[in-house]
């Protein structure tokens, strides 16, 4: 069995790369590159779907990461320095009234986001939310009763939107869909940091140049 895994592992090698199926729009609204450059952005909690409520601090920092990354040009508060600027202030409770009304109406408060954009030295407020994501694998190839390569899969569904504290208006929107598979040995699946990487790095590429 040592010898045909050997044989083998040649052409199992060959087909580690991964294949991935990337789908975005996105909306202009208002939002400019010079006024992004001069005003900056910060991040507030993202929403998440059922289930994925944990994942909001990784989602977080995944992208912001990558955003900074791309767009150096650009300056960004980061969810954590949002967080922090908001509680100072005490603006808690006004924080969590506002995501309360997001629920049911789709709209940030104003007035909230106004003041979010004084503490944090921005004009214009981001926000993720992760619409879906699921994660899998399959078995493709098995020897003996010992699995020697499976199929990883991940599919991810992601809004990102930038709202003008100045008006209470979104200013830029974008949805994006992604699948990701990928052939490997190991157990591990595919994370969901790796596909917010990849997902991040697209939406970057979009923003106002």
């Amino acid at each position: 069995m040592l010898i045909l895994i050997l044989i083998l592992t040649p052409l199992l090698m060959s087909c580690v790369a991964p294949q991935i199926y990337s789908k975005i729009n996105h909306q202009q609204l208002s939002l400019s590159n010079g006024l992004m450059q001069k005003n900056g952005i910060s991040f507030i909690t993202p929403s998440t779907v059922t289930g994925q409520e944990e994942e909001k601090q990784a989602v977080a920092f995944t992208f912001v990461d990558v955003l900074k990354r791309e767009r150096p040009d650009l300056r960004f508060v980061t969810l954590p320095e949002t967080l922090n600027a908001v509680n100072r202030a005490g603006l808690a409770t006004e924080y969590q009234l506002m995501f309360a009304d997001y629920k049911d109406t789709g709209i940030f408060n104003r007035e909230t986001l106004l003041k979010i954009a004084d503490v944090t030295q921005t004009r214009y407020i981001a926000q993720l939310k992760l619409a879906g994501f699921s994660q899998g694998s399959t078995s493709r190839l098995g020897i003996f009763g010992l699995r020697l390569i499976a199929t990883k899969h991940a599919k991810l569904r992601l809004f990102f939107q930038i709202w003008d504290a100045k008006d209470g208006a979104i200013a830029w929107e974008a949805v994006q869909e992604l699948n990701w598979a990928e052939e490997k040995f190991a157990e591990d699946t595919i994370a969901l940091q790796t596909v917010i990487e990849k997902a991040a790095i697209n939406i970057a590429s979009r923003l106002p140049q």
